[in-house]
């Protein structure tokens, strides 16, 4: 498959960095792995769970995504086997490296053995010896499909972006062709960004942004000013602004335009003019479909108005985000 058999979507680049995209994309987050936090995976993905359900349902998304014209596919160390399934799924499939935009991150070790009831299904170390480990283990099963690698969840807290071992691996990871980027996470995304661009060695940020925790967006507006990429994660606020527990205000304008709340919820983030890409989380080819209908939702002011007050403060969004469980 080449990049000129492409359709549907329209292409742009991301950022400065050159890398084609798609206005949506796919994370593979609740698809590479049996439990997660995304509100409804019982009735989403039912009880069956095994390696090779969640392969075979992985990969249906991503040939639905690949025949929507999606370009983006984004995965991470930590999303179980989602590097595997993803590069099984293009090697079978035939996709010719640089055909589509994969990014990966480095940060999380996935340590859930695959069961539903882990102790713990992640840990963190945004070390320079984990950076080299996991970059080693995503070329392995992504080999050169690799156009983005980014720091997964970073924090000034965590120290990261003030480690020369780290920043020195991006520079020399970045000498090689392959773009580099950080995640963010937490109350302070705005002052992560703001540092990360000062840094200069940055061409992505991928952030929180949606309609309960919209309080990055000035931030991202500042980094996509400075040329960087902006790759927006959790626009459905890991199903709360879907239709399992959309809040009244949302279910109603969707309603009123014939559209499902996550529908309405991405196409929020779409409308931004920073927004490069905006990644849907899609756990089945339907809510595939009802993500990417956010594409052809015309935005206007009134419905900026109408669902500002469903913001809530910085804090309270991430304590909640904190307190859900792994289903």
């Amino acid at each position: 498959m080449t990049a000129e058999s492409w359709d549907g979507m329209g292409v742009r680049e991301l950022g400065h960095t050159g890398l084609r995209v798609t206005p949506v994309g796919i994370g593979l987050a609740a698809l590479g792995r049996p439990a997660y936090i995304t509100l409804g995976r019982e009735e989403d993905l039912g009880d069956d769970r095994s390696v090779g359900a969640m392969r075979a349902r992985s990969w249906a998304v991503l040939d639905a995504a690949l025949a929507a014209g999606v370009r983006y596919f984004d995965v991470a160390r930590s999303y179980g086997r989602a590097e595997e399934f993803l590069g099984g799924w293009l090697r079978e499939r035939a996709i010719a490296p640089g055909a589509v935009t994969v990014g990966s991150k480095w940060g999380y070790a996935y340590v859930g053995d695959w069961r539903m009831q882990a102790d713990r299904h992640e840990v963190k170390e945004l070390s320079a010896g984990q950076l080299r480990r996991q970059l080693d283990e995503t070329r392995e099963l992504l080999g050169e499909h690799l156009s983005l690698y980014q720091i997964h969840s970073a924090t000034l807290e965590s120290g990261v972006l003030d480690d020369r071992d780290v920043l020195a691996g991006l520079r020399e990871l970045r000498a090689s062709s392959v773009s580099v980027g950080l995640s963010t996470t937490g109350p302070r995304q705005a002052d992560t960004i703001d540092r990360a661009v000062g840094l200069g060695l940055f061409d992505t940020v991928q952030a929180t942004w949606n309609l309960l925790e919209p309080s990055a967006g000035p931030a991202l507006d500042r980094a996509h000013r400075a040329g960087l990429g902006v790759i927006v994660k959790e626009g459905v606020a890991n199903g709360r602004l879907t239709a399992h527990a959309a809040p009244d205000a949302l279910a109603r304008a969707a309603r009123e335009r014939g559209l499902t709340p996550d529908a309405l919820a991405l196409a929020a983030i779409l409308a931004r003019p920073w927004a490069g890409v905006v990644l849907s989380g899609a756990a089945s080819v339907e809510q595939l479909h009802s993500n990417l209908a956010a594409v052809h939702v015309a935005w206007d002011p009134d419905l900026d108005e109408r669902l500002a007050a469903l913001a809530e403060e910085p804090e309270t969004y991430w304590a909640t985000r904190g307190s859900l469980t792994w289903q």
